[in-house]
């Protein structure tokens, strides 16, 4: 998945320039550069954010009530 994760985290990039150029068509190049890096990180931070919670899908469903509920009636006062 190592050339799939690149392309979309360059494609992160890209969009996250574009939004700066369409903000402002003035941005200099140090506004540009940390606007791509700043895609680049977001769109690899959403892409593990996906792939973890594909793989809770796949794991069975845990019961919902297990008897560790922190608002339970006992620390109400």
């Amino acid at each position: 998945m190592g050339i799939l994760n690149t392309v979309g985290e360059i494609a992160g990039a890209v969009a996250a320039v574009e939004g700066v150029e369409k903000a402002d068509p003035d941005a200099g190049l140090l506004t540009r550069g940390i606007a791509a890096v700043a895609g680049f990180k977001g769109a690899g931070a959403l892409e593990s954010l996906v792939e973890k919670k594909e793989d809770g899908a796949d794991a069975p469903a845990q019961d919902a009530d297990t008897g560790s509920d922190s608002d339970s009636d006992a620390s109400q006062t």
